[in-house]
């Protein structure tokens, strides 16, 4: 009996561990700030998010500045309203200019700036997006968005690292838009609402996609750790004389 019960306990403790590895692996994976959808079409227009998680335990997010690389200047980049947050945007001079509609413009965005109304911010356990629309994408293979996550207490995580082909993900890896090869430029209004669905519908299937599977493989251990302690339970179960 005393060793049912110790055999019990270590499988208790055994799944309890697995499963939240296995949930701290799936909430780490998606920690980090994101570009949403990832993929984008040269020449072409598209709806972006910034979404920024807050990893803090005990202090708020309060300013969001998103770095446009130096490398490939974008024509036109307009934001959407955040309730709770205003946004300052700011220019650099390109050379050469950047051509918009014909139109050959010589200042292009190189930083926005998100900063929280007093008292707000993204708190602890939630996360934010900060949506965008840029266009013409400029034609180079990827965009790396360096980014700096103020938080009320005074600490900064900067996730500026560049990844590497073939390497690990970066410990702060920056945003990055990979850009396809496209044909001739889109209008703003033609392209943006259909990237923004398509983004929805693949984080929706990734989150269901992930729920289930960690579900499923805790669910499978339990059936494991109780199919086990059956097993020992009939072995030491007297047989039942006629």
């Amino acid at each position: 009996m005393i060793r049912l019960r110790r055999s019990a306990t270590a499988a208790a403790l055994t799944l309890a561990a697995v499963s939240a590895t296995v949930l701290g692996l799936a909430g780490s994976a998606s920690a980090h700030v994101t570009i949403n959808p990832k993929e984008g079409t040269q020449g072409g227009y598209g709806r972006f998010a910034f979404r920024v998680p807050n990893e803090s335990d005990t202090a708020s997010t309060v300013k969001v500045e998103v770095n446009l690389p130096e490398n490939a200047p974008v024509g036109s980049v307009s934001t959407m309203p955040v309730p709770g947050w205003t946004v300052a945007v700011e220019k650099r001079k390109v050379d050469p200019p950047v051509e918009v509609h014909g139109s050959q413009l010589t200042e292009a965005v190189s930083k926005l700036t998100f900063t929280a109304a007093p008292n707000g911010g993204v708190k602890p356990g939630e996360f934010q997006e900060f949506p965008v629309s840029m266009g013409p994408l400029p034609q180079v293979d990827t965009m790396v968005f360096k980014v700096l996550q103020t938080y009320s207490d005074g600490n900064v995580s900067r996730w500026i690292e560049e990844p590497t082909p073939g390497a690990e993900e970066p410990e702060n890896p920056a945003p990055v838009l990979a850009l396809a090869a496209g044909g001739a430029s889109a209008s703003p209004g033609a392209s943006a609402p259909a990237v923004a669905a398509d983004d929805d519908d693949d984080d929706a299937d990734s989150g269901a996609a992930t729920a289930f599977g960690v579900a499923g493989l805790v669910a499978g251990l339990a059936g494991l750790v109780l199919g086990g302690l059956a097993f020992a339970r009939t072995r030491r179960e007297p047989t039942a004389k006629s």
